[in-house]
């Protein structure tokens, strides 16, 4: 069935309008620019948030550090369960206390302290396994304070990515170096 005259005009006067019609155009443009705008108001929330959550996670261990320098948490002996919870009391409810891993040592002298990041190892069910030291020292010892936090991210999404370990967290690290106080 062929197209009648009038009908075949009509069709060619509307495809020449077409180009010049404006009518839905901001929809359009919209649905362009919606994905990677929603992708960069995510990407700077998750890291206003890493950062708001590494801040809290040094000032955590800048308390608990004190206690350690000054020997009050020498005096009240404490195992490293308690240890870890009284640096989990200076924590907000961004964290969650059974994620966090305390390392704590003394070191020979200041250009011995070990702060680098370290290699986490998991077992079969994806928990760390790594064997942390937990040594209070004494009065004068150099003391390496180093507390981790697995932190869970967004994945991966165009090209952004803070993930920095195997099981799709971001390793958050606080670390001090100091010599005990003479108690």
């Amino acid at each position: 069935m062929t197209p009648r005259p009038r009908e075949f005009l009509r069709l060619a006067g509307a495809a020449r309008r077409l180009p010049l019609a404006r009518e839905g155009s901001t929809a359009v443009e919209f649905a362009l620019i919606a994905l990677p705008f929603i992708v960069l108001i995510l990407a700077i929330i998750q890291v206003g948030i890493v950062f708001l959550a590494q801040h809290e996670l040094e000032t955590a261990v800048e308390k608990a550090s004190r206690d350690l320098l000054t020997g009050q948490a020498q005096a009240a002996s404490p195992n490293q369960a308690q240890f870890v919870n009284s640096v989990c009391a200076n924590l907000p409810a961004l964290f969650t206390c059974s994620r966090i891993m305390v390392d704590l040592r003394t070191a020979t002298a200041f250009s011995a302290a070990d702060t680098s990041a370290p290699t986490l190892t998991y077992d079969a069910n994806g928990n760390v396994n790594n064997a942390w030291q937990f040594n209070l020292g004494g009065s004068g010892s150099i003391m390496v304070l180093r507390v981790m936090y697995q932190f869970p991210v967004l994945p991966a999404m165009m090209g952004f990515n803070l993930v920095n370990l195997s099981n799709g967290s971001r390793l958050l690290m606080a670390s001090a170096v100091f010599q005990t106080e003479p108690y």
